[in-house]
């Protein structure tokens, strides 16, 4: 099933300003495709029962105290904290590859999503709550890199990472699904240039990106064997309030998009190291 970015993100439900995916669609229209061999209707199956069908649950606050003065003071312009979401029913029996292709559909369904530093994506705070500036130009729904890649794990597996960026950077070994057991995270180098680091990695690896003082700032989710690119050129996704551009050299709006992992691109030039949760039993 071959499906392009902005098309799924016009059947993001609950996920985002429908008006605010909109109006990105007629800035931007994507290159970039996902071929998916396991059937939508599968992936999304597990969206349909609580918790994850309902966008008040997304936190372990309850959706009354979402913008009170208690979730204020603890959090500040971060807004409440993720709910741990259970283990999909069966995960210990999905193949690899089934799981790789539900983060995949979890982040599509997020096309769209403003970057903001925000735990939650559907929180959306009034006009008078603090806020840490960014691109987006004002307040709204969305999420910085790091609690979107946690959130695609949490959500869509209930595997909960750290939602700090250089804290989940750091991490060698992870909760299982539904907090139940341990995962050991495999670290992946760029030991010998682009092209061997391309071959190591894989669908769902976490790709930790540094800034201009060397420290570690940013990170995006491999896409791998199940992007499309007209160039060919492999694929992240991300959620990012820097610019950049497609293969055509259109700018690629900031917030969460696919994009590619160029080998003179800023991703590749400050890769750092890559975490690998997903791995066959």
């Amino acid at each position: 099933m071959r499906l392009k970015s902005m098309i799924v993100a016009l059947a993001a439900g609950y996920f985002g300003s429908t008006a605010l995916i909109h109006a990105q669609i007629k800035a931007y229209q994507s290159l970039y495709e996902i071929v998916f061999t396991v059937p939508m209707a599968q992936l999304y199956e597990p969206d349909n029962v609580p918790p994850r069908n309902d966008i008040t649950l997304e936190s372990s606050t309850p959706y009354q105290d979402w913008y009170s003065r208690n979730v204020l003071r603890q959090y500040g312009p971060w807004g409440p904290e993720p709910r741990p979401y259970p283990a999909l029913p069966g995960v210990e029996n999905l193949p690899v590859s089934w799981q790789q292709q539900r983060l995949l559909a979890v982040a599509l369904r997020m096309v769209g999503l403003p970057y903001q530093h925000h735990h939650i994506p559907d929180w959306d705070p009034p006009s008078d709550w603090p806020w840490k500036p960014v691109a987006e130009g004002r307040n709204s729904k969305g999420m910085d890199c790091s609690d979107f890649t946690s959130w695609l794990y949490n959500y869509g597996l209930g595997i909960k990472l750290k939602t700090s960026v250089t804290k989940q950077a750091d991490l060698t070994e992870v909760p299982g699904p539904g907090g139940k057991g341990v995962i050991e995270t495999e670290a992946i180098t760029d030991d010998n240039g682009y092209d061997d680091l391309i071959r190591k990695l894989k669908t769902g690896d976490l790709l930790y990106i540094k800034n201009k003082q060397g420290v570690i700032s940013h990170v995006v989710m491999w896409v791998g064997e199940y992007g499309r690119s007209p160039d060919r050129v492999s694929l992240i996704v991300d959620c990012t309030g820097q610019a950049h551009r497609d293969c055509t050299g259109n700018v690629i709006p900031v917030g969460v998009h696919l994009r590619p992992f160029l080998r003179d691109g800023w991703y590749y030039k400050n890769f750092d190291h890559a975490h690998r949760i997903l791995r066959a039993q």
